[in-house]
């Protein structure tokens, strides 16, 4: 196997990632356990909704034809023959000359046809004078309105939001299939590594990119499986990577993928499966690797945090979307740079940045310090294409 990277484009190691995603098996779950799933199934209403007309403010039901004309100076008159319940299959009827007060939400009776608001309307005993004419159907939802009886109201591959949640439980859908969440293995490699509770010595680093990954993985809807901190031993890192591969759909490994013969996720990925890919033309993240085993997606992460959640972002959640069966979605907002950002043609870069005011500055920085992610809001990507942006142009920015 050849220790020299040789890269290919960001698109391509999307498309590749994209490619060996497995898909997700289907699972039900009850609904207040659904937030943030993915539906695997349509949703039906399994009844009309609403199921009978009802009034949408405080006011009286009326036929719209007994207020034509209507007006402060000139007010029509009906008599209230009483007040509609909340929760009664009976609203009774309105016949000529009559209204019936109606709340908001309550049975429309049979006769009317709009409703008044009680803002525009007198009521001086038994009477109403209403002051302004209403047209048939107003302040007024009829039955199956919202959603008829066998409809599709949520659609399969949709993620489940609060919204969602509560239109599901207004058509009874008490469990929904969803797509199962993935199972993402995270194994950290390095002789320098040291746990988070451990006081670094000479030449060792906390391990910050197991929780750094997993983070990223439980953000985008996915449960990570951590496997700690492996030695940079071969026979060590594969039993590593083969125990994450019998326990998860996907394994992310971060350290391990510089071009030194020091180093062993791609001769491991590749004893157990198959490296598709070592290197891309991305900066910083160039030396990941994209491969398989027991067809299973493998990545490895360059081991500087900074660069490994670049690659988390640029390539990962493209791996990630996928195993859900969803989209990518980056919130994005214009800005103008306050600085020039160079850029080699033929190289995609991710530039972290810092926002005020509309305004935003690039935060320059060697890829083995922490402090950017923490000085940053975002990302400017640059094209390979481009060789930079220039002080006063507006760019998209990635936020984190």
């Amino acid at each position: 196997m050849s220790l020299f990277l040789e890269v290919v484009s960001v698109s391509e190691a999307v498309e590749t990632v994209r490619r060996i995603a497995p898909l997700p098996g289907c699972e039900e779950v009850p609904l207040e356990d659904a937030l943030h799933r993915v539906l695997a199934r349509d949703v039906r209403a399994d009844i009309d909704i609403p199921g009978f007309d009802r009034s949408t403010v405080d006011g009286y039901a009326v036929a719209a034809a007994e207020t034509t004309g209507a007006s402060e100076a000139i007010p029509a008159m009906l008599q209230c023959q009483g007040r509609v319940g909340m929760g009664t299959a009976d609203a009774g009827v309105v016949s000529r000359g009559t209204c019936l007060y109606v709340p908001t939400g309550g049975a429309l009776p049979g006769g009317a046809d709009a409703v008044v608001m009680i803002e525009h309307t007198e009521q001086i005993g038994d009477d109403v004078l209403i002051h302004r004419p209403v047209a048939p159907g107003e302040n007024v939802v009829f039955r199956g309105e919202d959603f008829g009886a066998g409809r599709v109201i949520l659609e399969r591959g949709r993620v489940l939001s609060p919204r969602e949640i509560g239109v599901a439980a207004a058509v009874g859908a008490d469990r929904v299939g969803v797509a199962k969440m993935p199972k993402i293995g995270i194994v950290s490699t390095g002789n320098e590594l040291v746990p988070v509770v451990e006081t670094p010595g000479p030449g060792e680093v906390r391990d910050a990119n197991s929780y750094l990954a997993g983070a990223f993985v439980t953000e985008r809807g996915c449960h990570p499986v951590y496997f700690g901190i492996v030695r940079d031993e071969r026979a060590v890192l594969k039993r590593a990577i083969a125990s994450a591969l019998d326990r998860c759909d996907a394994v992310l490994v971060s350290g391990g993928s510089s071009k030194d013969d020091r180093d062993n996720t791609a001769a491991v990925i590749a004893e157990l499966g198959k490296v598709l890919i070592h290197g891309i033309a991305l900066a910083p993240g160039k030396p990941t690797i994209i491969g398989t085993a027991r067809g299973k997606p493998v990545i490895g992460l360059p081991g500087h945090p900074a660069s490994a959640f670049v690659v988390l972002v640029a390539v990962v959640d493209h791996l990630l979307a996928a195993m859900r069966q969803t989209a990518v979605s980056w919130r994005t907002i214009p800005a103008r740079l306050t600085q020039n950002i160079p850029s080699a043609r033929g190289r995609e870069d991710y530039v972290r940045v810092s926002l005020s005011g509309g305004e935003a500055t690039p935060v320059f920085g060697k890829s083995g310090l922490l402090n950017t992610l923490v000085q940053s809001e975002g990302l400017v990507r640059v094209p390979a294409s481009s060789e930079g942006f220039e002080v006063g142009e507006e760019v998209e920015v990635i936020l984190w």
